[in-house]
């Protein structure tokens, strides 16, 4: 830990490979690849490891870390973890770093504790501030669409965070492509433009709605972040063999059951597993540059339970140039 706590950033890590990719119409460039905190950083797991995986990121020109309020578990123990990371680590990188958190899903018990009420927002974001010993965030996003709060109350309350200094910039997760027109236009008269949409997308997820939301994002200036680009762990060598390893997210998640290891998904998964060799990378490395070469993809979240693969998913901006066959092919797979 005395090692930990003596952190000292690489002197390369702007000098590597990491692309720095225009945040729609915005000043901001993010990382092509930002690290997501959702697993591996709360109370149930190691510190140390936690802090390994976060120095690796930063040493490597991954300047993005992506929050929320109810992250951990245990929630609220991801963003306390990164304030003990801050403190050990990174204070003096801070204006170096672009740090997210979100509220939308259930925090707290009783009515104030989730959506998007102007109530929840803020107590949430001051709670956020206070776990990860910040005066303010870089973003602050909506985390889902509220059907029961009038729009306007939610978004004002993204508005006044903004002018009250607590996020540089605002953005929305998990909005519904309806709501989108209403959203951009309502942030941006208000000189608060939305500055990101987050939303899930991978190569087994990005038809319909998904890939209008994509569109709609690149056509008004607003940037773009996939969220479970490798599905949660199915787009790598995990579960080719269709067997359920010890230890993975499948054995011990809830929000990844082993139903869906459908004999159709793994013939897909294994078809994929081969072009990907074809071209050098594992399965993993492809999924992501995949996305990466798409049109208004500003970055992609990884997570990690380790600096090793980390470091695997970040050898994906190494190679994003596909032929016209090979993206054939994976159309053909996906469909």
């Amino acid at each position: 830990m005395d090692d930990m706590m003596n952190y000292k950033a690489a002197e390369g890590r702007y000098d590597g490979c990491m692309p720095y990719v225009r945040c729609g119409r915005s000043g901001v460039r993010l990382p092509a690849i930002s690290l997501g905190l959702w697993h591996n950083f709360g109370s149930v797991d190691d510190f140390d490891n936690c802090l390994a995986i976060a120095h690796c990121a930063f040493d490597n020109g991954v300047t993005c870390f992506d929050l929320a309020n109810n992250y951990g578990p245990v929630y609220g123990s991801a963003e306390t973890n990164f304030g003990k990371i801050m403190d050990r680590s990174f204070r003096p990188y801070r204006d170096e770093l672009f740090i997210t958190t979100k509220a939308g899903y259930d925090m707290w018990d009783g009515p104030y504790g989730e959506w998007g009420s102007r109530k929840y927002l803020m107590s949430s974001l001051d709670q956020s501030l206070k776990r990860m010993h910040l005066d303010y965030v870089d973003l602050f996003y909506s985390h889902r669409y509220d059907p029961d709060t009038p729009l306007e109350e939610t978004l004002q309350a993204l508005v006044d965070v903004v002018r009250q200094g607590k996020a540089l910039y605002v953005g929305i997760s998990n909005y519904p492509l309806d709501t989108l027109g209403f959203v951009f236009s309502y942030l941006r008269e208000r000189d608060v433009p939305c500055l990101i949409y987050q939303g899930r997308f991978n190569m087994l997820d990005c038809g319909g709605e998904k890939g209008a939301i994509l569109e709609s994002c690149e056509s008004e200036g607003v940037g773009f972040t996939a969220f479970s680009p490798l599905a949660q762990g199915l787009l790598s060598d995990r579960y080719l063999s269709g067997k359920v390893p010890q230890g993975s997210r499948m054995s011990r998640n809830f929000f990844l059951k082993n139903e869906v290891l459908t004999p159709e998904l793994l013939t897909k998964l294994n078809a994929l597993n081969d072009l990907a060799a074809s071209r050098g990378q594992k399965l993993s490395e492809m999924a992501l540059s995949w996305l990466l070469r798409k049109k208004g993809m500003t970055s992609v979240l990884v997570g990690a339970s380790s600096p090793q693969q980390l470091l695997s998913n970040l050898n994906a901006v190494r190679n994003i140039d596909f032929t016209e066959a090979q993206l054939d092919t994976i159309d053909r797979i996906i469909a």
